[in-house]
């Protein structure tokens, strides 16, 4: 699909509004709730190879929010009338062009001012067998990297990381234990 034409499909997609506790109310353009700052959802999913080092994917440029900055594995908002985990396949297979055996919920963030008003929903898709193939009008590029290689960047380049990866190593959930 052209950059163009992805442009205007993210443009007119529809997400549900929901309250603060995670309650449909409405559906609206994905623009047009993050122009008002209203709650919303999406999801993060973790991937990782063989050697258990997690993908993180480059931000496009073109992106609205942390433009060219690295990012968890595939990341986006839930459509209007889609599933939770459905959403997190759709994104990773969209993102990254990965299809995982299996996906586990492993965490649920509330939507505040903090996550730009989304309950985001952290998944992790395993070790991928396949190499992922990132779709250049949606990742730049991507790495893989393992637990003391993100540790030095949350550490001393923040920056260059989106808050979520930031947040998520903090917790403790981007490398379980063992």
């Amino acid at each position: 699909m052209s950059e163009s034409k992805k442009d205007f499909f993210h443009e007119q997609e529809k997400i549900e509004v929901v309250d603060q506790n995670n309650t449909p109310l409405a559906v609206m353009a994905r623009d047009e709730v993050h122009r008002q700052g209203l709650f919303h959802r999406s999801i993060v999913v973790l991937v990782y190879n063989r050697e258990g080092k997690l993908f993180l994917q480059k931000r496009h440029r073109n992106k609205h929010l942390y433009p060219g900055r690295w990012d968890l594995s595939a990341t986006g908002h839930i459509k209007a009338g889609e599933a939770v985990e459905e959403a997190a396949l759709r994104e990773l297979k969209e993102e990254v062009g990965i299809v995982p055996r299996q996906l586990k919920l492993i965490y649920t963030l509330k939507g505040s001012k903090e996550t730009h008003y989304e309950f985001v929903y952290l998944f992790s898709a395993g070790k991928s067998l396949e190499p992922p193939k990132p779709d250049p009008c949606e990742v730049e590029s991507g790495l893989f990297v393992d637990a003391e290689e993100l540790s030095s960047l949350v550490k001393n380049f923040p920056e260059l990381l989106t808050p979520g990866v930031v947040y998520f190593w903090q917790k403790g959930l981007v490398f379980p234990p063992p």
